[in-house]
């Protein structure tokens, strides 16, 4: 995560073997939604708990 400067919930959804394409079907946004999501630093209680629940994580995990 420091070596390429990754969010956490990036980390996790490679950590995960996930593309982008399929955690925004779970989330049912586009990719390019997701994609800037997954970018933010900075995001809403609400959408972390959607991404959570869409990766099968606790909203802690991606809480760094």
């Amino acid at each position: 995560m420091v070596d390429h400067e990754w969010t956490a919930v990036r980390c996790w959804r490679e950590y995960l073997n996930l593309t982008q394409q399929e955690v925004a079907q779970r989330l049912g946004i586009s990719q390019s939604a997701y994609a800037q999501q997954e970018s933010s630093r900075r995001l809403r209680p609400g959408t972390l708990e959607r991404i959570a629940a869409a990766l099968g994580l606790e909203v802690e995990q991606l809480d760094l």
